[in-house]
């Protein structure tokens, strides 16, 4: 009996192995047929000839075969136009041709000179949220604007790729997701081409691909890009109250860490009114910020936009855990427990007194890097905090630093939520009830007190 090959979850597949050239060919050859109004793949033998007479029907089987390609840059170039490649993909074919780029160079410290003078200019963004990646999308370095918007990135490991597809967090803010998680597969191809020898990139795609919708993303395209340098898309962030605005992503390639990407996100300012959707995700005390507003949406935008530029002015960092305490004033309220369920790094404290939360994070140099977060962004952040065993109470707290500070006017707040609240319970409770009685083969039973009336279960 031979011996069993290793799966996936023992060795994953390089980024060369998961793509490959072979493989891309053959789809690059699918597509071309496409453009050119074949309605068919184009022939291994058509893409020959538009090469021209410089390479073998022979060799091109081989190439779609797996061969290690040696390829000139007349025939790369002549390839490259056969199969009508975007730019992108043109690169990567020259990546393949040369095995991949150089190895990439690791991210400093955030005590080495270049991260500091990169901080720098990742604050002078400000009010734009912005940050800094390695070659595997590693967040290594970020602004305030973007911790407050994001607080994701602050949590120790965060990874964008991993964060926008395999979240539920990124499928509920942006808008569209699916076409967003096509984008950062591009993304992922392309980096297959640049790094086919990456154990940590392979690693990466191994984690995106076990996800069933992003495995199918996956199988399903065969685009590539290099970044998102200059794409529109639009959010729904706590911070903001999960109003919708639009954005732009501005990608730049720092000289002293070019495997890195610096990219800043500007909100679009126009003179037309956000279109609202409805699909928001309701995690229980997910309706305390769209309960509270009443007020016409372009005067709100405006004032949104100024609070985040003045409350958000400087990147701080202090030397200990209790000089970051202090910052939430002499009412401070600290959150050790649901501090770790962010992460062992972070420690969260209120400040009743500005309804904020001081969002503190140990760094590599072991300061504390600062960001001062609204609760509700926290609330969101943390949904599952609500029912940790011992963690009630921290989390009641951040509850109430949502509500209005006078006492009288907070429990009207709680009448109305709850109200709001329990209207959705009841329709959750119904729906599930629904689907017993009509699926009651493969649906379980749950007891509810209009069955006693009747001696037992009842179906409509």
């Amino acid at each position: 009996m031979g011996t069993a090959m290793p799966g996936p979850a023992d060795e994953p597949l390089t980024p060369g192995q998961l793509m490959g050239l072979a493989g891309l060919l053959r789809a690059w050859r699918a597509v071309a047929g496409e453009k050119r109004g074949l309605g068919r793949s184009m022939s291994q033998a058509e893409v020959v000839s538009a090469v021209g007479g410089k390479r073998s029907l022979r060799w091109y089987q081989q190439l779609e075969s797996g061969a290690k390609p040696k390829l000139d840059r007349p025939v790369l170039d002549a390839l490259a136009d056969a199969l009508l490649l975007g730019r992108d993909e043109r690169q990567a074919l020259l990546l393949y041709a040369v095995d991949g780029a150089l190895p990439t160079i690791p991210a400093p410290r955030a005590d080495d000179p270049t991260r500091r003078m990169l901080q720098l200019l990742l604050d002078h963004q400000m009010p734009s949220p912005t940050y800094l990646t390695d070659a595997r999308w590693n967040i290594i370095g970020y602004n305030p604007a973007m911790a407050a918007w994001w607080p994701w990135v602050m949590e120790p490991g965060a990874n964008l790729i991993r964060w926008a597809c395999l979240t539920k967090e990124a499928r509920t803010q942006f808008v569209d997701w699916p076409l967003h998680a096509a984008e950062y597969l591009k993304l992922l191809r392309f980096a297959s081409a640049r790094h086919p020898h990456d154990t940590e990139l392979a690693a990466l795609i191994a984690d995106v691909r076990r996800d069933p919708e992003c495995a199918r993303i996956w199988d399903d395209g065969v685009s590539m890009s290099e970044n998102r340098d200059g794409a529109h898309f639009r959010v729904a962030l706590p911070a903001l109250k999960f109003e919708i605005i639009e954005v732009v992503s501005h990608v730049l390639y720092p000289a002293s860490l070019p495997d890195c990407r610096l990219t800043v996100i500007t909100w679009l300012r126009d003179d037309t009114e956000p279109e609202i959707h409805p699909q928001h995700s309701d995690t229980g005390t997910g309706a305390i910020a769209r309960g509270q507003e009443t007020e016409s949406a372009a005067p709100m935008e405006s004032r949104r936009r100024e609070a985040v530029a003045r409350q958000l002015s400087q990147h701080l960092s202090v030397e200990s855990l209790e000089e970051a305490t202090a910052l939430a004033g002499p009412d401070a309220i600290p959150l050790p427990l649901l501090s770790e369920l962010v992460g062992k790094q972070c420690r969260l404290t209120i400040s009743p007194s500005t309804q904020s939360v001081i969002w503190a994070v140990q760094q590599d140099d072991g300061r504390w890097g600062i960001s001062v977060l609204d609760p509700y962004a926290v609330i969101v952040r943390i949904p599952h905090g609500s029912v940790v065993e011992g963690a009630r109470l921290e989390y009641r707290s951040l509850i109430r630093a949502v509500l209005p500070p006078d006492p009288a006017e907070a429990a009207k707040e709680c009448d109305k939520l709850t109200l709001q609240l329990s209207r959705r319970l009841e329709a959750l409770q119904q729906t599930r009830r629904d689907l017993w009685e009509e699926n009651p083969e493969s649906v379980d039973y749950v007891w509810d007190p209009v069955d006693e009336i009747g001696g037992g279960p009842m179906r409509s």
